[in-house]
């Protein structure tokens, strides 16, 4: 399999917020958190338009006790810097927007972000759940209001790196920093809601034939913890209470 990747080795990155380069040591640094999803089902448009976003993360440098956000990192996803119209959430539907997939990228950075123990500053569901992050893991952003920002609140710089290999795509926490704990998310599913069904056309009831037009999906209410895992004691954080609707099973009588 062929692989791609877009990742930045050198030893040196880029300071956001600053118009200088910060020098980081080759070989100093480790992997504190990372977190991978895959890319089988995308269209090449999406996976282009991801592409792009991870291009403008990748390598940034974030100072202690800086706030990262996704939003201003990316800059808008728009025609002109080479964005491609792609599938996407809106308001419950699925449209073809400018941008479509870039919201996979930002769910990969946010769960790389909560296992490196970074605090959330702020983070959205999506309103449907996203396939390629478990329930309650997903972050939807929208420039330029609906933002993902993470706060660095170690004692040390992070970078941040990303790759593309083969179908997977995976985000990276670099730094000095060796933490004393090992993090661990967990998502609990509280309640599911069946999904309601809807016939279109029911005149034409015995005139043709059933046609499937949306198989729908269920409703789920899921709580998200983090837990940080010490050698003497365990600590557990609230991250989120996600409530995603059902989607209602269409279906549709198909003429003779």
């Amino acid at each position: 399999m062929r692989t791609r990747i877009i990742a930045i080795t050198a030893g040196f990155a880029v300071i956001i917020g600053l118009g200088v380069w910060a020098a980081l040591a080759p070989g100093a640094e480790h992997e504190i958190g990372s977190y991978a999803t895959g890319l089988r089902g995308r269209t090449p448009s999406q996976i282009h338009n991801l592409v792009l976003a991870c291009r403008r993360i990748n390598g940034t440098v974030v100072m202690p006790g800086q706030v990262f956000s996704f939003n201003r990192t990316v800059g808008p996803w728009t025609a002109d810097v080479g964005y491609e119209k792609a599938p996407v959430s809106y308001d419950g539907e699925l449209i073809r927007s400018w941008g479509g997939g870039v919201c996979q990228a930002s769910s990969t950075l946010y769960n790389a972000a909560l296992l490196a123990g970074l605090d959330v500053i702020e983070r959205h569901r999506h309103h449907w759940p996203a396939r390629y992050a478990p329930l309650g893991r997903d972050a939807a952003v929208a420039y330029s209001d609906i933002d993902l920002k993470f706060k660095n609140n170690l004692t040390d710089t992070i970078r941040i790196t990303a790759q593309i290999r083969g179908e997977t795509l995976v985000f990276r926490m670099m730094s000095r920093y060796k933490p004393g704990y090992s993090v661990q998310v967990d998502t609990e599913i509280r309640s599911v809601t069946k999904p309601g069904e809807i016939v279109q056309d029911r005149t034409a009831a015995g005139r043709g034939r059933w046609k499937l037009v949306n198989r729908g999906h269920p409703g789920f209410y899921v709580v998200t913890y983090r837990r940080f895992i010490y050698p003497n004691e365990t600590r557990r954080q609230l991250l989120s209470q996600d409530e995603y609707p059902a989607m209602n099973r269409v279906m549709r009588i198909a003429e003779r």
